[in-house]
């Protein structure tokens, strides 16, 4: 497994990522209804086991639970793990010290002197300037508390302005996390990835199964499928309709999973990583969500595969 630095000069990770908001979320994760402390305990080990060693939480998740879940685990293994967690530029954080204090908060939770990404987890900063924002990010930085800085849902534009910034005070912007799939490819087509390329920002692209759709088990055409549940039941991209137009990209997945004996999950991951500096956040609640999302590593779909993966998608552009 060949592992992917971080921007121009951050650290080396996994090109896979463990996305851990389910991790103590009851209010969109059902947190408590078939899975807890324990499955989250082995689906931790289950990923160090399969060599991904790159986890990305947020303060927000679980109201801090996420963070302290990792703490714990971490603290049961020594081997070098990456942790990326995000700070969030609520209404009553306007200063410097601010940030530093929730940079500290987290820590805290996360039993750790140092992380290795910290990231801004959205662009509208209400009384907080980018300036004041990315200035604090870059002390930190000096200070060694953060081994690189990041983004997070932040346009072309605004991912230029917050790196102008920080290259005035000689650190680089790393990351730019953003809702990334074959069905959701935004950006591409609003200049994004571009940019990143153009920056030497690696993008982390969360939600890169599109809530299960690209799983192949919402599918239409088969007895088996599954009945979307929870916030899936409102979303109509669940719904028959939906269905039916990803029907072409569920189905040339499948094709090439039997080809590669692979999950059209495990196909859709690949097309990400084949993307280059793209990381997939993949979420997971248990062991057996970590073991199949391994699957996307380890070997790769030809150019051919990749170009028809691109064509089939186009209207997501």
């Amino acid at each position: 497994m060949e592992n992917i630095t971080l921007g121009q000069n951050g650290p080396s990770v996994t090109p896979l990522c463990i996305g851990t908001w389910a991790w103590g979320d009851k209010l969109f994760w059902n947190y408590g209804d078939r899975y807890g402390p324990e499955q989250l305990q082995e689906a931790f080990t289950a990923a160090l086991e399969a060599g991904i060693t790159f986890f990305d939480t947020a303060e927000v998740y679980g109201m801090g639970l996420s963070e302290k879940f990792l703490g714990q685990f971490l603290q049961q293994t020594q081997q070098p793990v990456q942790i990326a967690t995000k700070f969030g530029p609520l209404p009553w954080r306007f200063t410097a010290q601010s940030v530093s204090d929730a940079l500290t908060a987290s820590l805290k939770r996360l039993q750790l002197e140092r992380i290795a990404l910290y990231q801004v987890h959205w662009p509208f900063a209400f009384f907080l300037s980018q300036e004041t924002l990315m200035n604090a990010l870059a002390d930190e930085v000096k200070r060694g508390r953060i081994a690189a800085v990041g983004v997070s849902n932040y346009s072309a534009e605004q991912m230029r302005d917050a790196h102008q910034i920080l290259a005035t005070r000689g650190v680089p912007l790393a990351v730019n996390q953003v809702r990334y799939s074959l069905l959701s490819r935004q950006v591409e087509s609003k200049g994004i990835l571009a940019t990143a390329r153009e920056l030497g920002v690696t993008i982390l692209a969360y939600s890169p199964l599109a809530q299960g759709l690209l799983t192949g088990k919402y599918s239409i055409s088969i007895d088996s499928a599954e009945t979307p549940t929870g916030a899936r039941k409102i979303d109509p991209r669940f719904k028959k309709e939906g269905l039916q137009k990803i029907a072409p990209v569920i189905s040339l997945l499948r094709n090439f999973g039997e080809k590669y004996d692979r999950t059209p999950a495990q196909v859709a991951l690949n097309w990400l990583i084949a993307q280059g500096n793209v990381i997939p956040i993949a979420g997971v609640k248990t062991a057996e969500q970590v073991r199949q999302n391994a699957g996307a590593l380890g070997w790769r779909l030809s150019n051919d595969e990749i170009g028809e993966l691109e064509q089939v998608s186009r209207p997501w552009l």
